[in-house]
């Protein structure tokens, strides 16, 4: 039997009650929770995207919520090495750990590692732009069949972005893309994937009125205080980026929050086809379905 730590990786849509069974989880299991939402890292974002509440934060011990400030953004892969080594100081010892957040790519990144590439070189660069200019996707999709057949067959062949980051690591290496996926180390945890579900009638209801309780919290008055800071990526994130055409004069304030509730409900449809990809997401409803699969497993 694994003894491991058991991390309870509850990922899910935007509004679906994520950060609700965290904290039912961690109480369940006498434990603490690492946030893994890529947006609420940041002090200076609070309402746009709803972060807990003064009780939800005293309701569990909680980690990576507003720790740093907009301006020192975090990846995914740096966000794993700072939640890994807070694992090893402080929760080797726990029989469970909670892991949460709407951002699939930062829950994977600590639950499971991200494969690592070589930098690529300006050179190799150059030279996937020249086949580029040259005989546009189909000629790097040539390239790609002779300089990694296997990546060739599974990538999606109409995403110029992922054959020419292939190309480039390829040509950089002098090795197949491909021999370089799948070569993470073992974490020291066990991971456990949980996904929040409801129908999504339900889940579009909670999103429009999600947005309109933001609206009565001040959003617009938040998004206003951060316009000096508006160029970076995390402001240009739902909820934040459809508010600079209307301080523009380019919208009324009506079409701004039709835009953020349409944004938002694409954006959770988005993060549904995340969660159900890979299969490893067990849908549940409520606490208990979920002790159910993690007392099993």
């Amino acid at each position: 039997m694994d003894q491991r730590t058991k991390l309870i990786v509850v990922g899910g849509p935007t509004a679906s009650g994520k950060t609700r069974l965290a904290i039912e989880l961690a109480q369940h299991y006498g434990t603490e929770i690492i946030s893994g939402d890529s947006r609420q890292f940041y002090r200076e974002m609070s309402i746009g995207n709803a972060r807990p509440n003064a009780s939800e934060l005293a309701a569990a011990p909680h980690h990576f919520i507003a720790d740093r400030s907009v301006t020192e953004p975090l990846a995914a892969g740096r966000f794993a090495a700072e939640a890994l080594e807070l694992y090893q100081q402080k929760f080797t010892t726990v029989s469970h750990l909670i892991l949460v957040g709407g951002s699939g790519l930062f829950l994977r990144a600590f639950a499971e590692g991200l494969d690592e590439f070589p930098a690529v070189t300006n050179a190799a660069r150059s030279q996937v732009q020249s086949w580029w200019d040259g005989g546009g996707l189909e000629e790097l999709l040539t390239h790609l069949n002779t300089l990694d057949p296997n990546y060739a067959k599974v990538v999606d062949r109409q995403n110029q972005r992922r054959v020419q980051r292939a190309l480039e690591v390829s040509v950089t290496a002098g090795l197949p893309y491909s021999s370089f996926l799948g070569k993470r180390p073992q974490r020291p945890f066990q991971p456990i994937y949980l996904t929040t579900d409801l129908l999504r009638p339900e889940l579009y209801d909670r999103i429009n009125r999600r947005v309109d309780l933001m609206l009565e919290a001040g959003l617009q008055e938040e998004v206003k205080s951060l316009s000096k800071y508006r160029q970076l990526a995390s402001l240009q994130t739902v909820g934040y980026r459809e508010w600079w055409p209307y301080f523009a004069g380019e919208y009324d304030l009506e079409r701004t929050v039709e835009l953020i509730k349409q944004n938002s409900r694409r954006y959770a449809k988005r993060q549904v086809t995340w969660f159900k990809k890979d299969n490893l997401y067990a849908p549940v409803q409520n606490l208990a379905e979920a002790v159910r699969i993690i007392d099993k497993t």
